[in-house]
């Protein structure tokens, strides 16, 4: 008879409870949602410690020591640690402790592409086209045009893929297995969009923007666009949007952009268009690819896990939520319980602020502030810091929550299912051994 085999996330995905009960022997109560302490002597097997607050893990979920899966794989330009998810179109994310530095590296900020690249770039004749039915005329800039006639800026912005989390989702969700790592916070200079569009004249019936790239369809058809997203009139004339050509001081990697982007910080990353080549100012909704049916859509109210959902019940993805992620220590670290632990991360929320960043080491059963940095500037994710002391020696489980400025804090556990997986805002927990 063949044997199947199956990871650890594939079970947890098909069945958590099941999954508990053939990896440990844990069963669990459907009520409460916690494991009894029968499994526990596996699982303490299975990690090397005993796991300490046992009685209140929650059951069905895969503990955070086993959760991270790397995959070796080589993106020029990247460093070598990014986990490839898929290789036609490219789509990397970057493990969580790879994104301790306050502003992302380049070679450490994500990859997610829909299409193919352009590969032959020539600057000097590389040109942006700004049109639209609600511009004046169509006008086109080179990039020397760009760099000559507006003024020049500099923010720090995070950029967070819609899917980031969508592996935690069950039922699963199609789409590239996203864990937490498709999110970054660099330096990005350019100009305002506003200012261009400013220079160009908009009429008074603008609603949206769209963008159009340089990237191909994967299909290889020059008729076929990957993706034309946008966002409406008002987050395109904000301060922070920008038309860039920099990343930390540096051109733009050619995975992100390379010579000239879109950057929208605080929404889905599909927003900020890379390759760009053409701005359309619309009086309507844009409706290019990947702007309709369940493309970065969310069921505009909630759903039972796995239902289906009209394409008119679903509303378009704009601000990001609130979330955190745990940077330091790097998941499963061999700690010495004589000396406080520091715990650092980063936290932000879309078009809001960060209010408060709080840790728990007992499954959240209880909280403890963080310090909390000031974001660089609007749109930049925030720094947080504590020192943790651990009560005796064991396995445990550091779980960061965020909350933003108008009161909304992070589920600890995966939030309102969707059908394409999008918006899991999760609290992050990192796994350590107190020895």
């Amino acid at each position: 008879m063949k044997q199947t085999h199956k990871g650890l996330r594939e079970l947890y995905a098909s069945d958590p409870l099941e999954a508990d009960r053939l990896l440990f022997g844990r069963q669990s109560d459907p009520l409460t949602r916690r494991g009894f302490l029968s499994g526990m002597g596996t699982m303490t097997a299975i990690l090397g410690a005993e796991v300490v607050f046992s009685r209140f893990m929650p059951a069905g979920m895969i503990p955070a020591a086993l959760a991270e899966e790397e995959t070796a794989f080589s993106i020029p330009g990247k460093h070598p640690g990014l986990i490839v998810l898929n290789d036609r179109p490219v789509n990397a994310e970057t493990p969580a402790y790879l994104l301790d530095d306050p502003v992302t590296p380049a070679d450490r900020l994500f990859v997610r592409n829909n299409g193919i690249p352009p590969v032959d770039i020539d600057l000097d004749n590389w040109t942006l086209e700004i049109d639209g039915e609600s511009v004046e005329k169509p006008v086109s800039f080179s990039l020397a045009e760009l760099k000559h006639n507006f003024k020049h800026y500099t923010y720090q912005l995070t950029l967070e893929c819609g899917g980031n989390g969508r592996s935690e989702f069950d039922p699963p969700a199609r789409g590239n297995q996203w864990t937490t790592g498709a999110v970054g916070c660099p330096r990005w200079t350019g100009v305002r969009l506003a200012d261009v569009l400013k220079a160009v004249g908009v009429k008074d019936h603008a609603v949206y923007i769209g963008y159009y790239g340089a990237d191909t369809h994967i299909s290889g058809n020059p008729d076929k666009r990957p993706i034309s997203r946008g966002v409406p009139i008002g987050k395109a004339m904000e301060d922070e949007t920008l038309i860039a050509w920099q990343i930390n001081g540096q051109d733009l990697p050619l995975m992100n952009g390379y010579p000239l982007r879109l950057v929208v910080g605080g929404w889905p990353a599909s927003t900020s268009g890379k390759w760009l080549r053409r701005i359309s100012v619309r009086n309507k909704v844009h409706d290019g690819p990947k702007m309709g049916g369940y493309s970065y859509r969310v069921p505009c109210k909630p759903v039972v896990p796995g239902a289906e959902v009209a394409e008119e019940d679903m509303c378009i993805i704009e601000s990001m939520p609130v979330k955190s992620l745990v940077t330091y220590p790097r998941s499963g670290v061999l700690h010495q319980k004589a000396e406080p632990l520091t715990v650092r991360g980063h936290a932000w929320a879309g078009d809001l602020a960060v209010a408060t960043v709080d840790v728990s080491i007992d499954f959240g059963q209880t909280w403890r502030a963080a310090r909390l940095e000031k974001p660089a500037n609007r749109l930049a994710w925030q720094r947080f810091e504590a020192q943790l002391k651990f009560p005796q020696t064991g396995y445990y489980e550091v779980w960061a929550r965020a909350t933003d400025d108008s009161g909304r804090s992070q589920p600890m556990v995966v939030p309102g299912w969707n059908p394409k997986g999008y918006l899991n805002n999760a609290c992050h927990r990192v796994a350590v051994k107190v020895v």
